[in-house]
């Protein structure tokens, strides 16, 4: 599949990965559904418009580098990737089995083309990718990497040691994606750990930072296309989204982080993706 660049095409890609999603979750059981909900127009944006990949080289050294830091988003990603062509779509059947390849996390590089990284204990994602960006200096070579974070995970301290280190280093072939859905696992993010202003906090790290709506594709675009930046800072996105974005009755309910959906609700919610 060759790049998109219409971002209503973008969008077209984001609501039937939206509908692959639900359906997954209410066939394997499997929950996170709103955090996998909130990444995906990010997620289409990066696999299908802005990521140097192949998925037919899937190790290819000069690719770009993608991690998802908020590993518990793994759902979606499995099927971005699947779309994108790293693998048959018929091998989700086996999401959620045991032995299987498919878990609530990425798993380990070795076992899934596409993936960089097995991540899911929040706060470790960037850190990766910023040795993974100073790797590329080191060996001289061109990619870029990029990162998305949940707010919440913005809790862990690992988060901002790295935010030093990058600025430091002024690794600017890195970039933070923040998922900033308002919500973790228990409350309101703002509520459990004081967050805002999340811009001016990656700001006065030494990022260079931006603020967008996280289901604008053509701002996604945007702002990605203003990464690497050129005043040598690390890049930062602060991607205002929403918990279960999509569809109406899951929309900034923080029940659907563990709920799993009937038969009916999935349904119902591919009747307002339009895509039955």
């Amino acid at each position: 599949m060759k790049q998109i660049s219409d971002p209503a095409e973008l969008r077209s890609v984001a609501r039937n990965l939206r509908a692959k999603t639900i359906e997954t979750s209410s066939r394997t059981g499997t929950p996170h559904l709103a955090s996998c909900l909130s990444t995906l127009d990010l997620l289409t944006a990066l696999y299908f418009s802005v990521l140097r990949i192949d998925p037919k080289n899937p190790r290819d050294i000069g690719r770009d580098r993608f991690i998802l830091s908020k590993g518990h988003g793994a759902m979606a990603l499995f099927h971005v990737l699947a779309h994108r062509g790293f693998y048959s779509e018929e091998m989700l059947i086996t999401y959620g089995e045991d032995g299987g390849i498919f878990g609530e996390h990425p798993p380990a590089p070795d076992q899934l083309p596409g993936i960089e990284a097995a991540t899911g204990s929040l706060g470790h994602g960037l850190p990766m990718s910023l040795g993974i960006a100073l790797a590329a200096r080191i060996q001289k070579l061109s990619y870029n990497v990029y990162a998305l974070l949940g707010d919440g995970e913005c809790n862990e301290g690992s988060i901002w040691e790295c935010a030093m280190l990058a600025a430091a280093q002024r690794t600017n072939n890195l970039c933070a994606i923040v998922d900033f859905n308002k919500w973790q696992a228990t409350g309101r993010s703002q509520e459990i750990l004081a967050l805002d202003s999340l811009v001016d906090k990656w700001r006065a790290f030494g990022w260079d930072t931006h603020e967008i709506d996280g289901h604008d594709i053509s701002a996604i675009l945007s702002a990605l296309s203003n990464f690497p930046s050129a005043c040598s800072k690390p890049t930062a996105i602060i991607a205002h989204t929403v918990k279960g974005k999509g569809v109406s009755f899951m929309e900034d309910d923080n029940n659907w982080h563990y709920r799993i959906p009937t038969e009916d609700e999935v349904l119902k919610s591919k009747e307002e993706l339009g895509v039955l």
